[in-house]
């Protein structure tokens, strides 16, 4: 039964009890109750005009000092807020509040509990999975054309060439460089079709030759003398010579060539002219449908390789993701001083957060309520606190029965 309803109850079971009493007839017991009854009703009355004073004129009669709460409203949502805001709320409680929670630590056991369910994980595998899949890679290649092409232009190329020409040149692998394409050319010349194509070539180039005089006839029964077969021998044997040379560690000509491209090289990574067309070009073919293509390409293909792998792991139930979740928990909790600092970073931004918004606290319950209408406010207290005050109307009526009670006796006497 509502408190509403067992209020009026007793207000109605009173004034009928002094009803019936009037028309009993005249003895102790009928006195003694027609009293109670009768201060009863008094007392029920009175409360039910002070409880309803509280929220509404009683009667609907605009009887002075009464619906006091829709009168002093805006006294009584600046208390509300005051004392949410300096009392119950106040910025010095839930600054207190937080430098007691240990936010790093309950964050990872929130998340350990949500990742040890293997439908959880599916279900993060399966979201991400989506999300990887409405990702519009192409309209992704133009920030990452225009990432590229700023860091191209503000790269010292140069400096960058510099610095890995020297550490691969300590590292010997130029050399290393010069003996592969020695051993490739070696190869090359070893070659029977190098042997004629060398011959060949040879002695074409030997008869374009115009001497005149005894240089001219002695060179002419040179020419006559060796053939083609015999330039390509000689020329294959002589450049085998000059390979075996330059692969010998202590000969001059290794030493000079080795230099010598050394030089060619730092001239090349030093020439500033040079790396500015590099830039150039590279800015240019950077543009080009042909590099906009290959990138959309390529992210096609990486989120392709991506959707399979989530795909295998949701069907896995996620046993990796969580055994990498586990690996990464337990390296972080060895190191505490990690923990602290962020626990310390975490809590300032909450703390600093929390200063600079404390005052939206009053400034939100202040809209919510200036939202309601009068009826509604009423409605929402009497919901509320409705309940108790009607207690004081049964209170009431119920006290003012014994009290009656005792002041009929103390008048018989």
């Amino acid at each position: 039964m509502k408190s509403r309803n067992l209020a009026t109850i007793s207000l109605a079971v009173m004034a009928c009890g002094f009803l019936i009493t009037l028309f009993l007839p005249e003895n102790l017991a009928v006195e003694l109750l027609r009293g109670g009854f009768e201060a009863g009703l008094v007392g029920g009355i009175a409360d039910w005009f002070a409880v309803t004073a509280l929220f509404r004129h009683p009667l609907g009669l605009p009887i002075p000092h009464t619906s006091l709460l829709l009168k002093n409203r805006d006294k009584i949502i600046q208390s509300l807020i005051s004392a949410m805001e300096n009392e119950l709320l106040n910025k010095a409680s839930i600054e207190n509040k937080l430098r007691k929670v240990r936010i790093v630590s309950l964050g990872g056991k929130m998340l350990t509990r949500l990742l040890a369910r293997k439908k959880a994980r599916a279900e993060m595998l399966d979201q991400l999975s989506s999300f990887v899949r409405k990702l519009p890679v192409e309209q992704a290649v133009p920030y990452l054309q225009s990432a590229v092409a700023d860091y191209i232009r503000e790269a010292e190329l140069g400096v960058t060439a510099d610095k890995i020409t020297t550490r691969l040149m300590n590292d010997g692998k130029d050399v290393a460089a010069l003996d592969y394409a020695l051993e490739g050319i070696s190869g090359w010349t070893a070659r029977p079709a190098t042997r004629a194509m060398l011959g060949k070539i040879a002695s074409e180039k030997l008869a374009e030759v115009k001497l005149g005089g005894l240089k001219g006839m002695a060179f002419q029964a040179f020419v006559g003398f060796v053939d083609a077969d015999m330039l390509g021998e000689m020329l294959q044997g002589m450049l085998q010579s000059g390979i075996r040379d330059f692969r010998e560690e202590d000969s001059p000509y290794r030493d000079e060539i080795i230099r010598e491209i050394r030089v060619a090289i730092f001239q090349l990574v030093n020439d500033e002219a040079r790396i500015a067309r590099i830039k150039d070009w590279a800015l240019n073919e950077l543009q080009g449908e042909a590099v906009t293509a290959f990138l959309q390409e390529q992210l096609e293909h990486f989120r392709g390789k991506a959707i399979e792998l989530l795909e295998e792991e949701r069907a896995a139930g996620g046993r990796k993701l969580f055994g990498l979740y586990a690996k990464l928990a337990r390296r972080i909790a060895k190191e505490e001083q990690w923990i602290q600092g962020w626990e310390e970073r975490i809590r300032g931004s909450l703390i600093a957060f929390v200063e600079a918004n404390h005052y939206r606290l009053g400034l939100l319950v202040k809209e919510n309520l200036d939202q309601m209408d009068d009826a509604s406010l009423v409605n929402m207290l009497e919901e509320k606190v409705g309940k108790d005050l009607q207690w004081i109307r049964v209170n009431g009526a119920v006290c003012g029965f014994v009290v009656g009670l005792v002041l009929t006796v103390i008048q018989m006497f």
